[in-house]
């Protein structure tokens, strides 16, 4: 073998790794873990669902205002709790201060306790055919590490 071909594969090799780093952290920015019983039976403890982002790498996948409705299961960051929240939208409705959506955990017997805001909402669940994405247990692990 010369030592151009030996060059080339190394280029070649660290350029495949370089791919699947970046794969990899894109793939990790748009998957969230479930850490409660609180949307059962669409997701339970330990799923990983697939998300769409406000805002990735300086880019708006989704507007939280506009593209976001009654039905869409979105994850926010509540001023209720210290961890953002996966939980679906309910209503969807305007005041003085702008549009505002009640959101509730599907097996949760009421509404979240305070209005969610536009600018609150971080993700919104990816769905297929009105079917959330979703892995069933592969959070497990992070929860585990996480000491949740």
């Amino acid at each position: 073998m010369s030592k151009d071909n030996s060059q080339v594969e190394k280029f070649q090799e660290i350029c495949s790794y370089i791919v699947i780093i970046i794969v990899g952290l894109i793939l990790a920015a748009h998957l969230n873990v479930v850490v409660s019983g609180s949307m059962e039976p669409v997701f339970y403890r330990g799923d990983i669902v697939v998300v769409e982002n406000i805002e990735f790498l300086g880019m708006n996948e989704f507007d939280a205002e506009k593209d976001v409705g009654v039905g869409d299961i979105v994850v926010y960051n509540a001023e209720w709790y210290n961890s953002p929240v996966i939980h679906r939208v309910i209503e969807k409705n305007n005041n003085s201060e702008g549009t505002y959506y009640i959101i509730k955990g599907d097996n949760n017997p009421t509404a979240d306790p305070l209005k969610v805001y536009p600018n609150q909402i971080i993700s919104k669940v990816v769905t297929i055919g009105n079917h959330p994405v979703s892995i069933p247990y592969i959070g497990y692990l992070t929860l585990l590490l996480r000491g949740l």
